[in-house]
C-alpha cells in the first residue's frame, strides 16, 4: 500500500509572513520617529526584508502606509444589524472612532492622507463607502427611510477622519451618537 505524503503548507506562506513583519515595523517605526522619518530602506532594516520586496508587493511608501492604516480594520466583517439604521450607524462609527483614534492607527492615518494624492480614492475611503452603502441597503430593506450612502460619507465619516487628521478635541465614542443625530436631523429635512 503506497500512502501519499503532502507536503506541510505553511500558514499563510512566505508572503503573509513578509506582509506581517513589515506592517509591524512600519508601526514601530512611525511610532518612534514620527512618518516623516520613515525611508523604506530603514523599515526594510527593522522588518529583516529586502527593500525591493517592499517595492515589489506595495509601490511605494505611500502604498504601504495606505493599506497599513486600513489593513487592521478588515473591510470583511460584520457590519452592525440591530435592527434599525440609526444604530447601526452609530455602532459602526464608534467601531471606526475605536479603531482609527489608537494612536499607532492615527499616526497611520495621517501619514496616508500627508501623502494622498486626491486623484484616486483609498483603500480606507473604498471600504467605507461599501459599508455605509451596504448599511443603507440593509434599511431599506428593513423598509427604513435611509439617507444616501455619500451623506452617511459626508456628514458621518469625514468629521471623524478630519478630527483625527487634523487635530482639536479628542474623538470619543460619544461623538457617533451626535454625528449619526446630525446625519438624521439633515436627510429629514
Amino acid at each position: 500500500m503506497n500512502d501519499i505524503t503532502l507536503p506541510n503548507k505553511r500558514p499563510g506562506g512566505r508572503s503573509a509572513q513578509v506582509q506581517a513583519l513589515v506592517r509591524t515595523a512600519l508601526e514601530e517605526l512611525v511610532a518612534e520617529q514620527g512618518r516623516e522619518r520613515v525611508t523604506v530602506p530603514a523599515l526594510a532594516e527593522r522588518a529583516g526584508v529586502s527593500a525591493s520586496s517592499i517595492y515589489r508587493r506595495w509601490g511605494d511608501l505611500q502604498g504601504l502606509l495606505a493599506e497599513t492604516a486600513t489593513h487592521r480594520l478588515d473591510p470583511n466583517r460584520p457590519l452592525p444589524n440591530t435592527g434599525t439604521l440609526r444604530q447601526d450607524l452609530e455602532a459602526w462609527a464608534r467601531e471606526l472612532i475605536g479603531h482609527l483614534a489608537k494612536p499607532c492607527n492615527t499616526s497611520l492615518l495621517k501619514a496616508a492622507a500627508a501623502l494622498a494624492n486626491g486623484d484616486s480614492d483609498t483603500d480606507c475611503l473604498r471600504n467605507r463607502r461599501k459599508e455605509a452603502l451596504a448599511l443603507v441597503e440593509q434599511a431599506h430593506a428593513r423598509g427604513e427611510r435611509a439617507p444616501e450612502p455619500q451623506q452617511v460619507i459626508d456628514h458621518l465619516i469625514a468629521p471623524i477622519v478630519f478630527r483625527l487628521v487634523f487635530g482639536g478635541d479628542p474623538v470619543k465614542p460619544e461623538l457617533a451618537g451626535r454625528l449619526v443625530d446630525e446625519l438624521f436631523a439633515l436627510s429629514s429635512s
